[in-house]
């Protein structure tokens, strides 16, 4: 299919979450699936005057109609690097997105 909208790999990182015998939540394993989202690169901005060297970085990623996943909780791998998302990202209406993305989710790191 041809897109004039270009698209790169990212890899989801979706924690396996199970209960322990006090029903608190453990983490005992990771799922990764790679997608092929438009990656837009967000504003960088310098941390505060306590962290000199920090920053943060952000990218808006826009999943295909196709992603059925929800991203809560998880973190993604873009460019090599691994992000957080914010939030719950919601899908956008049918009717409101006639082409074949309709979830922006953003993702920040903080470095420093």
């Amino acid at each position: 299919m041809f897109s004039l909208i270009p698209t790169e790999p990212v890899t989801v990182i979706r924690p396996s979450i199970e209960r322990d015998d006090l029903g608190e939540p453990v983490e005992v394993g990771v799922e990764r699936e790679e997608v092929r989202c438009v990656v837009c690169p967000g504003a960088t901005s310098d941390m505060d005057a306590t962290r000199p060297e920090g920053v943060t970085v952000a990218f808006t990623l826009h999943f295909p109609k196709t992603y059925a996943g929800s991203l809560r909780g998880c973190s993604v791998e873009v460019r090599g690097e691994t992000y957080d998302v914010v939030g719950d990202p919601q899908r956008t209406t049918e009717a409101a997105t006639p082409g074949p993305f309709n979830m922006a989710a953003e993702v920040t790191r903080a470095d420093g």
